[in-house]
């Protein structure tokens, strides 16, 4: 069977069990634990023979030997169990519960996937049959699933200018399912960007990964799209770890650093005041590596980032807006930021392309540098992707080719031989341009919030989007707004 004969196969099955209110999600998960269980049960028999520490009466044969309210009694009592256990398998069943109330179509379940060879499937194959419900689990914008969801042709395009190398470390202090790590394996696996060694092999599926993920379920789904992926092993440990990135420096350093951190602005944390009403508090990290301190998350990953990074250590990081402008710690960032690394380039995004609405985010590429007295950034490079884009997430997502012209300007080949394409006579409306240090720090709170293209929508009423896209937009902007008022209402209740 094919991939896409497996992914609706699998996925069709979906469809039954909605009827009993079982959404995207907790299907996805269910089938985390079935799969995994199924490829333990073929890595312990020949060839293989390995011992991957399920005891016998948790496996997938006692799985398979049950039916009715006995499975279902069964399938509980292993969930519990498993979850206890040590390393990778243990990770997996972290907190696993049952979400399929009805044993016949548990069952159902079991046999579909006893009906196929997962271990001796190629990588890619399983991979994708992975990927592609995650990413079908994203478009379930009900579940809120979607926000862990980076769209898969942005990551690509970030991992063909960053071009890791094989035998170094990357890292992603908020990981969701692992997008990024599976970009740059693919990447590197790519024959014709290189020829790897058995060493290389061998680095590239235990020590070249490393992430973060708070989230029980999305870190599960995580593990298992990278195990899936030839990533780790069944029997060893997990390189993505439950704690909050933000808490601590660990002391770790990475080659590279590829993240789409969390879009919610403020970290808070949830607790019961004295009148027995839910409260939030807003969480400050207090860190001696931090330029600033600040409650804003976005602003606290940029820093944590950098700090991940080795002397020679390079990053791309997706952040909103409010990273380029915000003042008070903000603008303290940002004058870091521009001192001690090169950032030496930065892609406006358009909005329509993320699953949470109303986001409009960039990409900043920056390298870390050693400590010294002059500012590292000599020129900052603008992509500008928005001004007159229009994506929309069904009818017009964002492709890779979509960022084709961006790579090209790039020039991961050699960045200092870049030619801008804007020209104030020439092209007005090239789309890359560069700014010098001197002119960004000149700018009010040292703002990176830079346009220079006319929005065309204002004066071209003759080629505006089709209505349905403008629909769209606007519900995309007012989204966006009512966020953003939301913010403001809860920090005046707060003040109050």
């Amino acid at each position: 069977m094919n991939t896409a004969t497996i992914i609706s196969k699998v996925w069709s099955f979906c469809t039954t069990l909605r009827d009993d209110g079982v959404g995207y999600g907790d299907y996805l998960e269910q089938l985390t634990y079935l799969i995994f269980l199924k490829m333990a049960d073929e890595y312990a028999k020949p060839p293989y023979s390995r011992d991957v520490g399920i005891p016998a009466e948790y496996d997938w044969q006692s799985l398979k030997s049950k039916k009715g309210a006995a499975l279902e009694v069964h399938y509980i009592e292993l969930l519990r169990e498993l979850g206890t256990k040590k390393g990778m398998l243990g990770q997996i069943f972290t907190k696993s519960q049952n979400k399929i109330q009805d044993p016949a179509k548990l069952y159902r379940l079991i046999d579909m996937i006893d009906g196929t060879e997962w271990v001796t499937m190629e990588a890619d194959t399983k991979g994708d049959i992975y990927e592609g419900l995650l990413e079908k689990n994203a478009e379930d914008t009900k579940s809120g699933a979607g926000q862990y969801f980076t769209p898969r042709a942005l990551i690509r395009a970030m991992v063909e200018c960053v071009r890791p190398e094989p035998g170094k470390t990357i890292a992603d202090p908020a990981c969701g399912t692992g997008g990024f790590f599976l970009s740059a394996y693919d990447f590197i696996t790519n024959a014709e960007n290189y020829q790897l060694d058995k060493d290389q092999k061998s680095f590239l599926k235990h020590d070249t990964f490393f992430g973060n993920e708070i989230v029980a379920n999305t870190r599960r789904l995580c593990l298992m799209n990278m195990f899936l992926h030839n990533i780790g092993e069944i029997d060893g440990d997990s390189s993505v770890s439950p704690n909050d990135a933000l808490v601590a420096d660990e002391g770790k350093r990475f080659d590279y650093v590829l993240a789409n951190p969390p879009f919610g602005k403020k970290s808070s944390m949830s607790f019961t005041n004295e009148e027995g009403e839910q409260d939030k508090e807003d969480l400050t990290y207090n860190r001696q590596d931090f330029w600033a301190t600040t409650s804003n998350k976005q602003l606290n990953f940029v820093q944590h980032i950098r700090t991940m990074l080795k002397i020679t250590g390079q990053a791309a990081v997706v952040v909103p807006d409010n990273v380029l402008f915000e003042g008070g710690a903000g603008e303290t960032i940002r004058r870091k930021l521009l001192e001690n690394t090169d950032l030496h380039t930065i892609l406006r995004l358009p909005t329509g392309i993320f699953y949470a609405h109303g986001v409009k985010a960039n990409v900043l590429f920056f390298d870390n540098k050693e400590a010294s007295p002059n500012p590292w950034t000599k020129e900052v490079w603008y992509y500008d992707y928005r001004t007159n884009v229009h994506h929309t997430l069904k009818k017009k997502p964002l492709r890779y080719e979509d960022l084709d012209e961006f790579i090209a300007c790039f020039n991961p080949e050699n960045r200092n031989k870049r030619k801008a394409t804007w020209d104030e006579d020439k092209n007005p409306e090239g789309r890359w341009r560069k700014f010098s240090y001197e002119e960004l720090m000149a700018r009010d709170k040292t703002s990176l919030d830079v346009f220079w293209l006319k929005d065309k929508s204002l004066t071209d009423l003759e080629n505006l989007p089709e209505p349905d896209e403008l629909a769209e937009e606007i519900i995309e902007n007012l989204e966006a707004g009512l966020n953003s008022f939301r913010e403001v209402l809860a920090g005046l209740e707060k003040a109050g």
